[in-house]
């Protein structure tokens, strides 16, 4: 089995990665969202719709 993050043979230690570096990559990518599974539920749709004009709609912040 390799490892998923990089493709290296994985470590019983670490599995199904092959080290500490990938096991943490891995999470990363769960907190970010990056392993998200989009919703088509109606009410989340209207939800992100209204997140995103208001995002647009709210005035940059002064640095």
């Amino acid at each position: 089995m390799s490892c998923p993050i990089c493709s290296d043979e994985t470590s019983p230690a670490y599995r199904p990665f092959c080290s500490r570096r990938c096991a943490d990559i891995d999470l990363a990518k769960w907190f970010n969202g990056s392993y998200a599974t989009p919703s088509r539920d109606p009410e989340d749709i209207e939800a992100a719709i209204d997140a995103a004009e208001a995002a647009l709609n709210t005035p940059p912040k002064p640095h």
